[in-house]
């Protein structure tokens, strides 16, 4: 591993909160040959954290079979455990640690939350503890400080809730929980997070007059997302109805408790995918399900556009690439998660790019779009923010560091570019542990060829 001095870029999304300096840089492996690899991964978050709180306002105990074992997880479960949850750790037959046991108990608030950088655990938690007895204060990373709460704040204040937060419309802030919390009818601007409607949606059975909730934006993000917690609720007996676009209605009633097998996180498939286009050679998924909410299985769709081919073989997915990158126009506002990975082929690509359809990636773990755009340009590319995405016109890089902000897409979008420039370190790919801890071993694997990473056959 080589070792240097970090040092923050021109662009500065930690604004005035900067992590503390570190010397540990991470060398980005090369790829000296074509990849060959089958790689297994880990479960979905956003599955995980969706079926922890609908388990913990279940009517009787859950079991998650291969939930995700990370950062943002682990911060749900342990919030929950706060308000007054049991979760326990049982044996689990996958290869990527163990099963969840999730017993419902009466919610009690009192207690501090620690959200990290986990919009899941900031948006999908608020609700929870409004039906919690007693305060619930909500804080987090100095990164989460700066993430946009107020539609999560206005939104439960026009329900019924007591929430203080100084006027701030971002954390901390303080729910005061009575137990129970009114619902029914209320309309909110979700255009820079789905989370904010998944929120409302994931709690809104347990409202004592349900929850009808309607979006008053010019867009709504990431909508396979909001179909992902549609899903799990119906999964759970739970009625959601959509008469039109951007309004849902929940009945109130019980949640089911239910064993749910998690899915593999199809997002954090991206870059392992994307290594097959960048190096050459052949990249397989195992566990890729036939049928999925998950935003990441437009993988099998958008990789082509970049010159990829795809195959499918029972629940493997197998993409090939030869080293040669497409430039795309491409409109990606039902993926903005998957953006770092797609803008980070197009700076390799044989042709100018335009992504759009993802301004609201400016409110993730940091602004994504001036992140990549100092990081690609910082190495020599050329790259032109636009109110709604990027514009990339390839060149040829050279190495460099690579800040990933404490994001972890930033820092896997390093990684896949050191792929073919040598020299790329990344500054903290620990962050990776938000929601693949294993992403370095992982990764290391991959270029070896070998299947001598965690997770590879």
């Amino acid at each position: 591993m080589l070792i240097s001095r970090y040092s923050k870029p021109e662009f500065d999304p930690y604004g005035d909160s900067a992590p503390e300096e570190t010397d540990a840089l991470w060398a980005a492996p090369v790829a000296a040959a074509p990849i060959a690899a089958t790689l297994s991964l880990p479960g979905s978050k956003s599955l995980t954290n969706r079926e922890l709180v609908l388990s913990a306002l279940a009517d009787s105990p859950s079991l998650l079979r291969a939930p995700l074992h990370s950062r943002d997880s682990d911060l749900m479960v342990e919030a929950l455990r706060q308000l007054g949850t049991t979760i326990e750790a049982v044996a689990g037959a996958g290869e990527y640690g163990t099963d969840l046991r999730i017993t419902p108990g009466e919610l009690f608030g009192s207690t501090t939350v620690d959200c990290g950088l986990a919009g899941t655990v900031m948006r999908f938690l608020p609700p929870v503890a409004a039906l919690a007895l007693g305060p619930t204060t909500f804080d987090g990373d100095a990164g989460a400080k700066r993430r946009p709460m107020g539609t999560t704040i206005s939104s439960l204040r026009a329900l019924g809730a007591d929430i203080n937060d100084d006027g701030r419309g971002a954390l901390p802030f303080t729910v005061h929980g009575t137990g129970n919390l009114d619902g029914g009818e209320v309309t909110i601007d979700a255009s820079t997070s789905s989370q904010f409607v998944s929120g409302l949606l994931l709690a809104g059975a347990r409202f004592d007059n349900g929850l009808a909730l309607r979006h008053s934006g010019e867009r709504l993000p990431s909508l396979p997302h909001i179909e992902m917690t549609i899903h799990t609720l119906a999964q759970r007996g739970v009625t959601v109805t959509s008469p039109e676009v951007g309004v849902w209605n929940v009945t109130p009633g019980s949640i089911r408790g239910a064993e749910v097998d998690i899915e593999p996180d199809l997002s954090n498939a991206a870059p392992f995918l994307a290594a097959a286009l960048v190096a050459g050679g052949t990249v397989t998924i195992t566990g890729w399900p036939a049928t999925t909410t998950q935003v990441g299985a437009h993988l099998a769709e958008l990789l082509p556009l970049f010159g990829a081919t795809v195959t499918v073989d029972g629940d493997r997915l197998t993409v090939t690439g030869t080293g040669r990158i497409d430039g795309v126009d491409l409109d990606l506002s039902t993926g903005g998660e998957l953006a770092p990975t797609l803008v980070g082929l197009a700076a390799l690509a044989d042709t100018p790019s335009t992504i759009t359809g993802i301004g609201h990636i400016r409110h993730h773990e940091t602004d994504r779009l001036a992140a990549l755009a100092t990081e690609i340009n910082n190495l020599g590319g050329h790259v032109t923010e636009l109110p709604d995405g990027l514009a990339i016109e390839p060149r040829p890089l050279h190495g460099g560091t690579w800040h990933s902000y404490d994001d972890h897409r930033m820092a896997t979008t390093g990684a896949l570019l050191g792929l073919v420039v040598p020299g790329v370190e990344v500054e903290n790919i620990g962050t990776t542990a938000k929601t693949l801890p294993q992403f370095a071993d992982l990764w290391h694997g991959l270029v070896a060829g070998s299947g001598a990473g965690l997770g590879t056959e």
